[in-house]
């Protein structure tokens, strides 16, 4: 007869997406991940697989939560470019905020340590960076049918644009404790909306 699970599954991974987003992959051992899921090895084997098969679930969850979130940001009805605006500001706040720089994003930390070599990794980064970038283009879509974004623009050069410029804002707030730089940067990138 087969064990109960001791532990909730939905938790555990929840503290793995942490550590693995606050430490990396390489630096994260089984053993770093026994102590910080409070769970037995075998039960994290036996649940998840092995650390890679973890890391690629907590990639998958990650994806998922945060695209639910700007779903919503970006999908809400009534005018699109204050929402575009707020995303793009709230991620700038989050990538100079003393509590939060330092974490980056958990995909873009993934394409910087193991997505060159790493092909089920960088695939779940490439993905994660597509559903942005069809969201925003969707969100300025439909500002340009509203009447709110000059008809010159292009909608899925401008999500392109926001798309690098919010995963390289993630990068400088990890490297620079200056926050007037990345803050400038995205206030200049959203006067192209004007």
């Amino acid at each position: 007869m087969a064990r109960t699970k001791e532990f909730d599954p939905d938790a555990a991974l929840q503290s793995a997406i942490r550590l693995f987003w606050e430490r990396g992959y390489e630096a994260t051992s089984m053993a770093d991940l026994v102590e910080h899921l409070g769970i037995g090895r075998a039960s994290i084997y036996a649940t998840f697989g092995n650390k890679h098969e973890l890391y690629l679930k907590a990639l998958d969850r990650y994806g998922e939560t945060h695209s639910a979130i700007l779903f919503r940001e970006l999908s809400a009805p009534g005018p699109a470019l204050p929402a575009v605006r707020a995303v793009v500001r709230r991620f700038a706040a989050e990538s100079t905020a003393p509590e939060t720089r330092l974490n980056g994003c958990f995909a873009t930390n993934t394409a910087a340590e193991v997505g060159p070599h790493d092909a089920a990794a960088a695939r779940r980064v490439e993905q994660a960076w597509e559903r942005l970038e069809t969201l925003l283009h969707s969100a300025l879509v439909r500002a340009g049918a509203q009447g709110e974004l000059p008809p010159e623009r292009d909608p899925r050069s401008l999500a392109r644009l926001f798309l690098v410029l919010m995963q390289g804002m993630r990068v400088m707030g990890k490297a620079s404790d200056d926050p007037a730089r990345v803050r400038e940067a995205a206030e200049a990138a959203l006067t192209l909306l004007d």
